[in-house]
């Protein structure tokens, strides 16, 4: 039997919110940087964030390899975080879940245990299945969670799937959201149309994870005729690497858009907004170099502002691209509005962080 959400966070992921991917806090020897990993738990919580998705492609896929082993320790971080803050609202827990069907199944029950709302369940790394076991697979993990679908984009692992494919996808039950991230807009109006011709369209919530294109896809109502009816859908919110960084005005833009569009005016100076965020991103998560710095530039964001104490990841070949320091350098003069320096160092040193 497909598993449902809790009233208070089905409501809180339909309205929409911020989501921020969550990294992992290493020491100079690639050990777990407890303290700081905690630290971010927290930053995101002060920000406004409506939730944090750990054990995603942010936090580094390789926690879960042998001799590391860093799965279920961080996601249980996570969660003792958030219920030492012991907030009034709902804050939505999201564990990546990835790989074949027996180990999707075994991160799943650890989630689930923990007390996970949604299972963000990856499709990269198995080219080797085809749509329907695809399919199949969601299905069961939806036995076990409510599924928030994720269309990861080939420059990193992902596949194009068909418009069949989503159409099917959306009629699971257990299917609560998806996570639109192909970075490319055809196929985002792929998934969008899909679900828009789905029973279910209502019980699914829309969110970007195309960190190229991010306050286009919010601002935007995508409309289609159906059976002689014009139905719209929204992207809502966004599950994000970028907003893993300056969050505090991620959660200010989105309450920008979510007032534009109940206004219908759209403000000239949210498109450019957007434009700036576009370019910021490709500093961050070196889209030059085909994104291989993009773990190592969100790091690099946060040892800046004090967060991590290094940029490492667990992987040596990990790290930053030639150029791509200076890039980040760059986009920091270009666009000081776009960072929140100033509210993390007044946590950091109020104490809070």
């Amino acid at each position: 039997m497909a598993q449902t959400l809790q009233s208070p966070i089905r409501t809180l992921l339909h309205e929409g919110t911020v989501i921020p991917a969550h990294p992992l806090a290493l020491h100079k020897d690639r050990t777990l940087d407890e303290e700081r990993q905690r630290a971010l738990t927290n930053y995101y919580i002060s920000s406004g964030a409506g939730g944090v998705a750990v054990g995603v492609h942010t936090t580094q896929f390789e926690i879960r390899d042998e001799g590391i082993d860093l799965y279920e320790t961080v996601l249980r971080m996570a969660v003792e975080e958030i219920d030492q803050a012991n907030l009034s609202r709902p804050f939505i827990k999201v564990a990546g879940v990835v790989g074949e069907l027996d180990q999707a199944r075994e991160e799943a029950e650890i989630a689930k245990g923990l007390g996970y709302d949604l299972a963000l369940v990856s499709m990269g790394g198995l080219s080797h299945l085809n749509e329907e076991e695809h399919l199949e697979r969601v299905k069961a993990m939806a036995e076990i969670m409510p599924v928030f679908g994720f269309y990861l984009q080939p420059a990193v692992g992902g596949r194009v799937f068909s418009y069949e494919f989503w159409r099917a996808f959306a009629d699971i039950q257990g299917v609560c959201a998806i996570k639109l991230a192909p970075f490319d807009r055809y196929q985002t109006i792929d998934v969008v149309r899909a679900v828009c011709h789905s029973k279910r369209r209502d019980d699914i919530a829309l969110y970007t994870g195309n960190d190229d294109h991010i306050v286009d896809d919010l601002l935007t109502t995508f409309r289609f005729r159906i059976d002689g009816k014009v139905l719209s859908k929204s992207i809502v919110g966004g599950l994000l690497g970028q907003w893993a960084v300056w969050t505090s005005k991620a959660v200010t833009l989105l309450d920008q858009v979510k007032e534009a569009k109940q206004s219908r005016l759209i403000p000239a100076e949210l498109l450019t907004a957007g434009a700036e965020l576009t370019d910021a991103n490709a500093a961050i998560f070196d889209a030059a170099n085909g994104f291989k710095g993009s773990i190592a530039g969100i790091n690099e964001i946060l040892r800046r502002q004090g967060l991590l104490r290094e940029r490492l990841c667990l992987m040596e070949h990990e790290r930053l691209s030639p150029g791509q320091e200076k890039e980040i350098d760059r986009i920091h003069e270009d666009y000081p509005h776009l960072n929140d320096d100033a509210f993390v160092k007044n946590h950091i040193q109020s104490g809070v962080l």
